[in-house]
């Protein structure tokens, strides 16, 4: 059995392929590179990431660099390996979750001041008793009595349709009223 030899013409030949190889995948980087690490950057949050994404899709790049037919579509070869190892990185990420006996407990909102709330209530009915007294029952009735339209028809003995106009008319009135406007 003969183990076959590289000779030095052979080693030559090999070197002279990847040089050539190394060359063109250079100048294909130094020219689209900037245009490249845009896509990557679109990819992720952080500019160190979309750097480190670039470098792993032009390995990829390189190491497929002479099964690809059409150079003039290497843009998105890259690009399809940009995508390909963000998903990969994704997919990859650690959550880290904790199962626990009890859950922390949510911060309050910090309380209302009782003063301006008193005031508030107070400005809101001034404005209500300036309703006209049809407008005002409804009004009552819907939102303080928390009665549906249905039941606030049925108490007035008025139609349903006639209920929405009068509170949607009520209402545009309260919109109005000069002493909630620093409510807003």
């Amino acid at each position: 059995m003969t183990t076959p030899v590289c000779t030095g013409a052979s080693r030559a030949v090999a070197a002279t392929a990847g040089h050539r190889r190394y060359a063109s995948f250079s100048s294909y980087v130094r020219a689209r590179g900037p245009v490249l690490l845009r896509t990557a950057r679109s990819l992720t949050a952080n500019p160190s990431d979309a750097e480190d994404l670039l470098q792993t899709a032009l390995t990829k790049t390189y190491v497929a660099w002479e099964r690809i037919e059409d150079h003039r579509a290497l843009d998105g070869y890259v690009r399809r390996a940009l995508v390909n190892t963000r998903t990969s990185q994704w997919r990859k990420r650690k959550v880290d979750e904790f199962a626990c006996e009890e859950l922390p407990e949510k911060e309050a909102p910090p309380a209302p001041d009782p003063a301006e709330q008193q005031s508030l209530h107070d400005a809101m009915w001034r404005a209500v008793l300036k309703l006209p007294d049809r407008q005002r029952a409804m009004v009552v009735l819907r939102y303080y009595e928390d009665l549906s339209e249905a039941q606030t028809a049925e108490v007035l003995g008025v139609s349903v349709g006639t209920v929405k106009s009068a509170v949607s008319r009520a209402l545009g009135k309260l919109r109005e009223d000069p002493e909630l406007h620093p409510v807003r």
